[in-house]
């Protein structure tokens, strides 16, 4: 797919339906809620509100990713309450700050959906349409960056892997499964990577937090999900539900990088110093009875959906039947032979470096 229309279709389902990510995101609400305290414990120990606003009375916050709620709407308000409480432990008047939101998705996001389901708020609300791996709001107007579970999706899809003559070339596959197909994903993310904290670098004002929460996955000894996942499509093409030319072209916008290589993209990188990591390990798929198993596949419509209709040109009907299949073959594996377990969080705070 171009990457034109990736950006356009990269985004997740919206409304408040039964596979909306409204409706489908508890798991990510519950890694970020775990972050949140580590944000909310940086904040009181080492952001310097009276310097970030010598200039001005408005605390700008930028949420990367915000989708359609209400897990957004949640992340704000609490570091929100944090810098209400550092700036009183400095002897100042909380109420004497102002807030705004700046609210970042893709131009396809559900903005309306999210608007419509702000809570009673004391902030300031606006969306800010457009890819994170670009310039998005003025230079230093920014003091803190929020960004959960958004930085696993590519800017494109390696065109290595889309080359039938490259060694990287991954027909029939939906994901990077070899050596030189992980290479290429690899490569991609860093170049990724390293734009974005570049032009955040451009938008933080010195001092300011950029904080991110992001997947790490080790798959165990079974089967991974991705490879059932796989495994349906396949099936399907072969049955003649979807085309196989298309099969062979599609692949997972996401990669999962190790903490190590994510660690030498940030120290490369000049502009920001590493003030907190954290790891937390927690289960995808809790067991293997059909509800949970369910569940999960239901978050990875949420996400995928949109996606899978346009690259395949196909309607609910398919996603149906894609999804069913999928839920029986996670429970026909057993849920993975255990590595339901192997979901890691990697959460990790920066700090704009002050210019000497």
């Amino acid at each position: 797919m171009e990457t034109k229309k990736l950006a356009e279709f990269m985004t997740m389902n919206g409304g408040e339906g039964q596979y909306s990510y409204a409706k489908n995101s508890a798991f990510q609400k519950a890694g970020l809620q775990i972050t949140l305290e580590f944000i909310s414990e940086e904040i009181a120990s080492k952001l310097e509100v009276t310097k970030l606003l010598s200039n001005s009375k408005v605390f700008k916050i930028a949420d990367l990713g915000c989708s359609i709620g209400p897990n957004t709407f949640i992340a704000v308000q609490s570091i929100i309450d944090a810098v209400k409480l550092k700036n009183k432990s400095e002897c100042l008047n909380p109420e004497s700050i102002e807030f705004q939101v700046l609210f970042n998705d893709l131009v396809s996001n559900d903005f309306n959906t999210l608007f419509k389901s702000l809570p009673e708020r004391q902030y300031f609300a606006a969306a800010v349409p457009g890819t994170f791996y670009g310039r998005l709001f003025p230079e230093g107007s920014l003091h803190l960056v929020h960004a959960s579970y958004t930085l696993q999706f590519l800017s494109e899809i390696p065109k290595e892997i889309l080359d039938k003559n490259s060694p990287a070339w991954n027909g029939g596959r939906i994901h990077y499964s070899k050596k030189e197909v992980r290479e290429a994903y690899s490569a991609q993310y860093a170049k990724d990577m390293d734009l974005f904290l570049s032009v955040r670098a451009k938008e933080i004002i010195p001092g300011g937090f950029l904080a991110a929460l992001i997947p790490i996955l080790h798959v165990g000894d079974g089967p991974s999900r991705n490879d059932a996942f796989e495994s349906c499509i396949i099936d399907m093409a072969k049955e003649g539900l979807l085309e196989e030319d298309k099969v062979d072209s599609f692949n997972l916008p996401v990669y999962f990088p190790s903490e190590d290589e994510f660690k030498a993209i940030i120290e490369r990188n000049e502009h920001f110093t590493i003030e907190r990591t954290e790891k937390t390990h927690r289960a995808v798929i809790p067991d293997a009875s059909k509800p949970s198993v369910k569940r999960y596949a239901n978050q990875l419509r949420s996400g995928f959906e949109k996606l899978l209709k346009e690259h395949f040109g196909v309607g609910n009907e398919v996603m149906d039947e894609l999804f069913d299949r999928y839920v029986e073959k996670l429970i026909e594996f057993g849920t993975l032979s255990g590595s339901h377990k192997s979901f890691v969080d990697f959460f990790v705070l920066l700090k704009r470096k002050v210019q000497a």
